[in-house]
């Protein structure tokens, strides 16, 4: 039925609003959109639009391109907004058909209030994040609606708008039979010429949907080799060098708290050396280590078999390097950025780590494994202090699923953050309150590095004394890094299966790729300090 017909029909019903109401009620449809590789579905056109939320006695109104649309098709949108009694509340929207000959479908999803921005209390800029709900939604509502290409308004906020696009409709289906896989529609902006924002969000997003698929792929399917082999067809396209080092080179380099763990697999464990160079090539890097232990059974110390699965993720951090620098090649940030990212299995077997073993580290400390479980400070130590000792970084990043404490603490609603630079923190404050993807700071006091270090027959422990878990792992990586100004990222609780608080833009029960976006804009803000200033 016309649109015309409906307000015709409502002017002389207007005594039964149900009626109406159930006549130009708009759903989220709930019926999937099959891949269509023989062109049997045509090309169908979905347009999003923002709808500020009501205020003080003024109705809700549409942003300043749902505005021209609206006139373009003759105050319709404004007609359907006030006989849905729509709000503008944030997230919450329609799906109208119909209304236009060129869109199919067009979503009116609330953006909240008008003109809001940080919020002190719940560090985030709302008005980003907003953008990137609004965004989400309606796009996600014309993905189940069949829509093979979306246009979306950028509801003011373009760079947003984008990554919570793309990120809303990506899906990991490529283990699904072709039919019936979610199609991934085209993304536009919408009457809005800042096509350089729009681009930005969609490198990042697409930076954070390589994590989720990394992180999510079946441990089978996900080996250190297979890992590598994807790190270099996503990286070395863009520029950025990638060097695979094999057990004989890690075995010359005496790289053996990672080799401890490693040997329980049949697996061959493999070591990525990357380096992208996007300033004088004499400047020093920022160095990032990501932890990429590709399943994680607990070795010796054998985890539950529920929920075993999830530690396909174990190996989060390193997706989250290989991610991170994909972006920062994509936006040409002008920094320079090396890694070291040690690839391996936790099994158990005849040749795995014993619980008590010592390993001989690179600087010539002692540490014993007591507790296989926690693998991921042995896989990482001597990775890290060869990265130090190869590329004198101007700083390092490192990026783990180490402990429960922080899941226990935050669960997903921030990254932990453990820092010896005040500095260093308050940029990563700042990067997280803009992607929306907050991280939140924990202690490294030295309460905890004597819970690691006080023991009489060797120097370090891999699990220390105590339940303050998470603490206790960045302390023995503080042991690491006495000197040079680092920053710990603790992504237990975010960088593996959502559960609980599932962030709109993101699936439930799906691997997430946090923090991606907020370490790509912590560079952007290393790199461009005076840009960043004014962000």
């Amino acid at each position: 039925m016309a649109f015309s017909s409906f307000v015709a029909l409502r002017n002389a019903v207007r005594c039964h609003p149900p009626h109406i109401l159930n006549l130009l009620k708009a759903v989220n449809v709930s019926s999937r959109f099959f891949s269509d590789d023989g062109g049997r579905k045509p090309n169908l056109k979905g347009l999003v639009l923002g709808l500020y939320q009501e205020e003080e006695g003024n109705p809700p109104r549409l942003t300043s391109s749902g505005e021209k649309f609206d006139d373009r098709v003759k105050g319709k949108i404004t007609e359907v907004v006030k006989v849905c009694e729509m709000k503008g509340k944030v997230g919450m929207g329609k799906v109208f058909n119909n209304i236009d000959t060129e869109f199919r479908s067009i979503a009116i999803v609330g953006l909240g209030r008008e003109g809001i921005g940080f919020n002190e209390l719940e560090m985030i800029d709302e008005g980003m994040e907003n953008a990137r709900v609004a965004a989400a939604v309606g796009a996600r509502s014309l993905q189940m609606e069949q829509c093979s290409e979306i246009y979306l308004d950028s509801m003011e906020y373009p760079e947003q708008a984008a990554e919570g696009s793309s990120l809303a409709v990506w899906r990991y289906n490529e283990l699904k039979d072709k039919m019936r896989r979610t199609r991934v529609p085209k993304l536009e902006i919408y009457d809005n010429p800042d096509m350089d924002a729009w681009t930005r969000g969609l490198f990042k997003a697409e930076a954070q949907n390589l994590a989720r698929r990394l992180s999510d792929t079946p441990a089978n399917l996900m080996t250190p080799t297979i890992f590598s082999q994807n790190a270099v067809d996503a990286l070395c396209p863009c520029g950025v060098t990638v060097e695979i080092r094999t057990m004989d080179w890690i075995e010359q380099q005496q790289i053996n708290s990672f080799l401890m763990i490693a040997k329980g697999s049949c697996e061959p464990p493999l070591i990525l050396e990357v380096n992208y160079c996007g300033t004088a090539p004499e400047d020093k890097p920022v160095l990032l280590v990501g932890k990429g232990i590709t399943f994680n059974s607990g070795g010796i110390n054998l985890r539950t078999c529920k929920g075993m699965d999830e530690y396909r993720g174990a190996m989060s951090g390193a997706a989250v390097v290989v991610a991170t620098l994909r972006a920062a090649a994509a936006l040409s940030l002008p920094i320079n950025i090396s890694a070291v990212i040690p690839l391996c299995e936790n099994m158990p077997s005849g040749m795995s780590c014993k619980p008590g073993d010592v390993v001989k580290l690179l600087n010539g400390k002692n540490m014993s494994i007591r507790d296989i479980d926690k693998a991921g400070v042995a896989v990482m130590a001597d990775p890290i202090l060869y990265g130090q000792a190869t590329y004198k970084p101007r700083l390092v990043v490192d990026v783990a699923t180490l402990g429960y404490g922080v899941q226990k603490s935050l669960g997903g609603g921030a990254t932990g953050i453990f820092s010896n630079s005040h500095f260093i923190w308050k940029q990563f404050q700042k990067a997280g309150a803009l992607t929306g993807d907050r991280v939140w700071r924990f202690p490294l006091w030295q309460f905890y590095k004597k819970l690691v270090t006080n023991h009489i027959s060797f120097d370090i422990s891999n699990n220390g004394s105590g339940p303050a878990s998470s603490c206790l792992a960045a302390a023995i990586l503080h042991e690491l890094l006495p000197c040079v100004d680092w920053a710990h990222l603790d992504t237990r609780g975010v960088g593996m299966l959502t559960k609980f608080g599932t962030i709109p833009y993101l699936l439930k029960n799906r691997m997430t790729g946090r923090p991606t976006r907020t370490v790509v804009q912590f560079l952007y803000q290393m790199a461009c300090p005076d840009a960043a200033k004014h962000s």
